[in-house]
């Protein structure tokens, strides 16, 4: 069909595919079982089709959708395939391409909710206010948008960050919403009531400027078929089969347009598994795949439950923690593969610890011929990452993190330490131009060429080129008073430097600089994370004996962690885990406060605990053969050393299916293997919440500080071990001061405190 948008026009090309000749069921049906058969034969009638993880519900999807085309019920055309992303939409035209050919082709309505929006709107822009060339602004473009009109009202950015409007914003159209349809109460989120006025003006900026955001692509196709029910009317013919993947995982207004699209025929087909919606933070409603046979009457239900990935251990494990949530349609995995360990249970002393134990089960399975691609660690927050990246430097692991950047090129860590090595280093003018305004202080980039041109002109680094602007009457106003004020700050900062005690000269840079108020006043979904990162790169301070030592690791780090090897042990979240699998899986952090998340627990309650639990269950059922989960006596977390208790998903595993393993000493006592019939102490008071045990542990680290005249119970030539350099021998002795020659290629001055004898 030469016009994908004519459905009265057809060509000889667009006929539907010949159903096969052969007798007998087609050969893309083979090797099925019952319920996967069925769901690739329920062609008429709305569908769910209930696929629990490691089911083959992709194949499912694949052959269901080329039954369709080889049995002559519906033109490519006709099919309207929604997946999520655009690898999944590549993968589902590449598999469907293995069974009928190039007709794929024709299949113009596949691709994803944000494709398939585009298509509809350029072929009806002018009945949404729009030109059809119009532009599509990213993220970065809406922020910059939103901060204009923000700015044009006066508003005090630092009370009122734009990055929270343009998060509501986004959480409105998410939810289907124009401005006069927003609930009045939700506009006091924003400026005092001013949110639904700026969201409406932000409308009008986009339509001025003949441009939509991403939420667009799917809220104006909403307005174009509530307003115009004859192009609503178009679409209902033309797609005679809708198939939707992932369908847990749609938000309000992407399943508003599907139940627009499918009123006619009724031919929906929707894949999902309400026990793996986790992206409820980024607006999806698990509610839209638990109610789909409300909204379908003779909506047809078929449960994929045999599983093809994981032992029968963890599908126990995992369908038992999972059985706790309340709002879930329900289904019970179960496998034929036999035999397989039971999921492991390792109660350690503190996140270093944690990574040291992980390490060496690596290295073992290593040594057996795993390859360390099948292998990954998945945790709940992104500064959990740092311990593994380093433990994993020291060993000479190979390993990559997936779906984000290592620690030490975050941004807020990056700018941190771009204050401590100016504060080092007067002369780091990359480092002073990184922070000059970070934190916001009013020097834009005009002063900063001016900066740069003293520094030529004058053969000077460019904190000395702002002193002389200044000293000059160069600089006038706000620019002038904040640089000023900056470069004073970093005088005091070194004379506090001369302490040698790095780790509070950090917490007062962080202080004093506002960099970590920015972040508190922040409210957008990653302030949280970046403020943990913060707390991380404090506590990664603690072994080295001053500024130098950490800054001089930190350009280790970096030039040690490229690697061309291609076999590596994957560091990801659990949420960028979703879709995978492996052979064995390290699942670090399970402890109240951070998994169940404490922010996730406060803002949403029990809706927040079930989505929390469901990320857990998505933890266990990546694994393919072994699972183990962790969990500390002792963590650094929201800024200090807590002691944590147990997160209450490990006593919700089943006893049958799971393995303490021994740790002597994190409770006052050594915990035996397997769960007895009664609670064991380290998981009483998980009925309640609310009660659990918050008490809080010293710092068990000590921080290096000053001189120390006590002798070191280490000798010169003695063999030492450093979690972080490896092993070495002790050259000099210095009270508790040791010069070590590390293994590794270099000499380091630690204290005796972080080495062991080896």
């Amino acid at each position: 069909m030469s016009d994908p948008f004519d459905i009265d026009n057809f060509s000889a090309d667009d006929n539907p595919l010949e159903a096969p000749a052969e007798s007998g069921p087609p050969a893309y049906m083979a090797g099925l079982n019952a319920p996967q058969e069925e769901a690739a034969n329920t062609l008429d009638g709305p569908l769910l089709i209930l696929a629990g993880a490691g089911t083959g519900k992709t194949r499912v999807l694949i052959t269901r959708l080329a039954h369709i085309l080889t049995t002559g019920s519906a033109f490519p055309g006709q099919i309207l395939a929604v997946t999520f992303t655009n690898k999944a939409a590549q993968e589902m035209k590449e598999r469907v391409r293995a069974i009928i050919g190039d007709a794929v082709e024709s299949m113009y309505w596949l691709g994803t909710f944000h494709a398939i929006g585009v298509k509809i709107m350029r072929n009806h822009c002018d009945l949404v206010g729009l030109s059809s060339n119009f532009t599509i602004l990213d993220s970065d473009d809406q922020l910059r948008l939103v901060k204009q009109i923000v700015r044009a009202h006066d508003i005090d950015e630092k009370r009122f960050n734009p990055r929270i409007l343009a998060g509501l914003i986004d959480g409105w159209k998410n939810r289907g919403l124009l401005p006069n349809q927003v609930p009045a109460g939700e506009a006091e989120h924003y400026a005092e009531g001013k949110g639904i006025t700026f969201y409406a003006e932000y409308q009008a900026r986009l339509k001025s400027l003949n441009a939509a955001d991403f939420g667009d692509l799917i809220l104006l196709c909403l307005v174009l078929f509530q307003k115009n029910p004859q192009v609503l009317a178009e679409y209902q013919r033309r797609f005679r089969y809708i198939l939707v993947d992932e369908y847990q995982d749609t938000n309000i207004a992407q399943y508003l347009l599907l139940r627009l699209l499918a009123q006619g025929h009724q031919n929906i087909c929707c894949v999902g598994d309400d026990d793996q919606s986790i992206y409820g933070w980024r607006g999806a409603e698990v509610g839209n795949i638990l109610r789909f046979e409300q909204d379908f009457a003779a909506a047809k239900v078929i449960r994929l439950e045999q599983n093809y990935r994981s032992t029968k251990h963890i599908l126990g494990a995992s369908g038992g923690l999972i059985e706790a949530n309340q709002n879930r349609l329900g289904k019970t995995l179960w496998t034929e593969t036999t035999g397989g360990e039971k999921v492991t249970v390792n109660p350690v002393w503190d996140g270093r610890e944690e990574a040291r134990v992980i390490g060496e089960m690596i290295e073992d399975r290593q040594r057996k011929g795993q390859q360390l691609s099948e292998m990954a660690i998945l945790v709940r927050a992104g500064f959990q990452t740092r311990e593994f990246e380093e433990r994993f430097l020291t060993l000479g692991v190979p390993h990559r993190i997936v779906g984000g950047y290592r620690f030490y090129e975050r941004a807020e860590v990056r700018d941190v330490t771009s204050y401590l090595r100016h504060v080092n280093n007067p002369g780091d003018s990359l480092a002073f131009e990184r922070i000059i305004n970070v934190p916001k202080r009013g020097i834009g980039a005009a002063t900063v060429t001016k900066l740069h041109h003293i520094s030529r002109q004058e053969n000077c680094t460019l904190a000395e080129a702002a002193a002389r602007i200044i000293d000059r009457g160069d600089l006038r106003g706000k620019a002038k008073n904040t640089l000023g004020q900056l470069l004073q700050d970093f005088a005091r900062w070194r004379d506090q430097a001369r302490d040698n005690d790095h780790i509070a000269l950090t917490e007062t840079i962080l202080d004093e600089s506002g960099y970590s108020e920015m972040w508190r006043l922040d409210k957008s979904p990653d302030s949280q994370g970046k403020l943990e990162n913060l707390g991380e790169l404090v506590r990664a301070m603690e072994p080295f004996e001053g500024l130098d030592d950490f800054l001089e690791h930190i350009q280790l780090v970096m030039e040690n962690s490229q690697s061309d090897v291609q076999d590596k042990v994957s560091i990801m979240t659990l949420h960028g885990a979703k879709g995978l699998e492996f052979e064995t899986v390290f699942l670090p952090g399970w402890e109240e406060d951070l998994f169940p998340s404490k922010k996730s627990l406060e803002e949403h309650g029990e809706k927040g605990l079930e989505e929390e639990r469901r990320l857990a269950y998505v933890g266990l059922t990546r694994a393919k053969k072994e699972a183990h989960v962790f969990h500390v006596a002792s963590r650094f977390l929201y800024g200090k050393y807590t002691s944590p208790i147990p997160s209450r998903f490990i006593n919700e595993l089943p006893a049958a299916h799971v393995e303490i393993q021994q740790s002597q000493g994190m409770y006052g006592q050594a915990t035996t293997s397997g769960f007895s019939d009664s609670p064991p102490k380290w998981s009483q008071g998980y009925n309640n919440p609310t009660q659990l045990d918050r008490s809080r542990a010293k710092r068990q680290t000590p921080r290096p500080k000053g001189r120390s005249t006590t002798a070191s119970a280490f000798s010169i030539g003695d063999r030492v071990f450093h979690d972080k350099f490896g092993y070495g021998a002790v050259l000099t002795c210095d009270g508790n001061k040791l010069e070590v020659d590390f293994e590794q290629g270099s000499v380091k001055k630690v204290m005796d405190s972080f080495v062991s004898a080896a």
